[in-house]
């Protein structure tokens, strides 16, 4: 039987283990899909990353992209000119939760397939059965980082 881990905090972050800390930083619904999504596009701005995420809100996107930030996983970039640009892309820390994140979208496609399949039900482009890889930017800062 596993040892309880002590009891941490971090940045106001209470946890125990690892597990704990990488879930409570990249978790809930949204971050692990604008992480996706940056990986593959390079940078982003708002208005496209609320075009990849229909669902989401204002409020939550702009809360979850601050938070992203905090926690030094995304970098936001804001140019100086009218109408003023901000572009989000990830940090070092944001790219190494990238190869997690594939492998988490590939069991889902494996898991749709296993049961039998989905039945698309808005307008778009299904996403292809392959895995889009890092997008070229990030290319030279993950073998740097490895």
């Amino acid at each position: 039987m596993p040892k309880q881990c002590a009891t941490k905090q971090l940045q106001g972050r209470t946890y125990r283990c690892f597990f704990e800390l990488a879930l409570t930083v990249m978790g809930g619904k949204w971050k692990p899909i604008v992480l996706y999504h940056l990986g593959q596009a390079g940078v982003q701005r708002y208005s496209e990353l609320k075009r990849n995420l229909p669902e989401v809100t204002d409020r939550m996107l702009t809360r979850q992209l601050r938070e992203l930030e905090a926690d030094g996983l995304i970098r936001r970039e804001v140019f100086r000119q009218v109408p003023p640009r901000v572009e989000y892309s990830l940090t070092a820390q944001g790219l190494g939760l990238f190869p997690i994140l594939v492998t988490m979208r590939d069991w889902g496609a494996g898991y749709e397939a296993a049961m039998g399949g989905a039945e698309i039900i808005t307008g778009g482009v299904p996403e292809p059965a392959e895995t889009e890889g890092l997008h070229p930017r990030y290319l030279s800062e993950s073998d740097a980082a490895q």
